[in-house]
């Protein structure tokens, strides 16, 4: 029985606010911003933000771990500022986390490396959202941001999330292989959402069959 959705996602693809929909029409609980507030707090995170600017004088891990989190407030160019600085203990909790979650089901988890986390369960069904660059480019600046601010996060934030996965495990962003269903966010939220559903539908299906 599929209990577990993951939503892996290019940054400015609308992946949050499909998953937020996914959420509300299967009744489960969404892991997005819930799951940034439980990795700042275990790790100790203060409440002050810190300008985008400020990265590239970050060391790597906090860079990566930075564009980790964002990914949940789509456009955001804040993010917490940590308290530790061990890429292993960030990874260590997030992966705590995120099997913590899938154990108690009936959830959607965006991003995090989920997907990664937990392509063994069978109880889990992974999806990754994308969208043509300029698709994306035009929901950044309906967030509010000028059409170049918006360009280079397109282009950018990934670069970050891709050398996150490779560095925890090993594979090139976004592995496709780890996916039952890869998205394009263009043909509309709504119907991003119905494609969802039904690939959990079909995807449980098959595997009542197999059994």
């Amino acid at each position: 029985m599929i209990k577990v959705l993951t939503i892996e996602r290019e940054y400015g693809s609308g992946a949050a606010d499909i998953a937020r929909k996914v959420s509300e029409r299967l009744g489960w609980t969404l892991w997005d911003q819930l799951l940034t507030t439980e990795i700042a707090r275990h790790l100790e995170c203060d409440s002050l933000h810190i300008e985008r600017r400020e990265e590239c004088r970050d060391p790597l891990h906090y860079r990566l771990f930075k564009a980790f989190l964002r990914g949940s407030f789509e456009g955001s160019l804040n993010a917490p500022k940590m308290k530790i600085a061990d890429a292993e203990g960030i990874r260590a909790v997030t992966e705590q986390l995120v099997r913590a979650a899938a154990q108690e089901g009936n959830c959607v988890i965006v991003g995090r490396g989920s997907a990664y986390y937990l392509h063994d369960r069978p109880d889990a069904f992974h999806v990754f959202v994308y969208a043509p660059l300029d698709e994306r480019v035009g929901r950044l600046r309906q967030t509010g941001k000028s059409e170049q601010e918006a360009l280079e996060l397109a282009e950018t934030v990934d670069l970050d999330r891709a050398a996150f996965i490779k560095q925890c495990f090993g594979v090139e962003f976004p592995a496709r292989q780890y996916f039952h269903v890869m998205i394009n966010s263009a043909m509309g939220d709504e119907s991003v959402v119905q494609v969802i559903l039904d690939g959990i539908e079909v995807f449980q299906k098959a595997a009542d069959q197999v059994r």
